[in-house]
């Protein structure tokens, strides 16, 4: 009888992948998961396949904490093309029209990118892992089908020019979730009266994160070669991305309660909303929530 394959070592921790341009962000969480021998990873936010830069991979309890990373504030620096547009919105793509606009100047430019700060909403492209029907948008794109999408809700918090000169433009910009920067960037071409679309495209940080703490695949795969050691050393704390948290300290018998699916009187100095829990004794325990009628509730626990 032919022996059942093992599920994967218990790995915990996230690591800061500097994800190379050229491969898929499931495929590099793949080759990840296979590395570490993890049983269980994910990532937190898809890089197109063009982009490189920050992805966090969680393993194995750290995917607990996947949910609460997608809505974290993102950097990225942006290299477009203006005077051209692609079906795609970035250079995969086969350019589908030209404009004819003289280039715009540099204080223009510069205008017109500040007009973009703060919220606004923003139509997801067509080439997007957004679902219709159980579909990803992108498979149907593929296929010629163009469905109308709903504007949502966005928020660009920084953006600067790095540099200009026509028909090539840089800038980075910190923004919320659900940015997508290519319709970002077809979207500043329109309001300067031309077309444009992503020529490089890199994520520098994603909060709370220290970008010095990026690792490569190569640097992961010489890891692997000394032992499982040595690529844990690689990983940050399942906690890491909670360090900046308010914090709530807990005895032992109102871990207890928590454990066991039932709320805390809160203690009138515990902050409301979200909160880091850590137990006396055993560190971190994992996220809850002090309710406005003050009570503690857990809402995830690592036990």
């Amino acid at each position: 009888m032919a022996r059942k394959r093992a599920r994967g070592r218990a790995v915990d921790g996230i690591l800061l992948l500097d994800k190379p341009g050229g491969i898929t962000s499931n495929h590099a969480l793949q080759r990840v998961k296979r590395l570490y021998d993890a049983a269980k990873a994910g990532h937190t936010g898809s890089l197109d396949p063009l982009a490189t830069g920050m992805l966090p991979i969680c393993l194995g309890a750290a995917t607990k904490l996947s949910g609460y990373l997608l809505d974290a504030r993102k950097t990225y620096a942006v290299t477009a093309a203006l005077g051209a547009s692609t079906d795609t919105g970035d250079a995969d793509g086969e350019i589908v029209q030209r404009a004819a606009a003289p280039p715009p100047d540099t204080g223009r430019l510069r205008d017109v990118l500040k007009s973009f700060l703060g919220e606004s909403e923003q139509i997801p492209p067509m080439y997007s892992a957004l679902k219709r029907g159980g579909r990803p948008l992108y498979e149907l794109a593929r296929r010629g089908i163009d469905v109308e999408r709903e504007a949502r809700p966005i928020r660009i918090d920084e953006i600067e020019l790095t540099a200009y000169e026509f028909p090539e433009l840089s800038f980075e910009v910190t923004c919320s979730k659900g940015t997508y920067v290519r319709t970002l960037v077809e979207d500043v071409a329109e309001a300067l009266g031309t077309l444009g679309h992503v020529t490089r495209l890199r994520r520098l940080a994603v909060e709370p994160f220290d970008p010095d703490a990026m690792v490569t695949l190569e640097a992961i795969e010489r890891a692997a070669e000394s032992g499982n050691a040595a690529l844990d050393a690689l990983l940050l704390p399942v906690d890491s991305p909670l360090e900046g948290w308010p914090r709530v300290d807990l005895d032992a018998a109102q871990a207890a309660r928590l454990a066991h699916g039932q709320s805390v009187p809160a203690d009138g100095s515990w902050p409301r909303g979200r909160v880091r829990l850590d137990a006396a004794g055993a560190g971190f325990l994992g996220i809850g929530e002090v309710l406005p009628h003050g009570e503690l509730v857990s809402r995830r626990l690592f036990l």
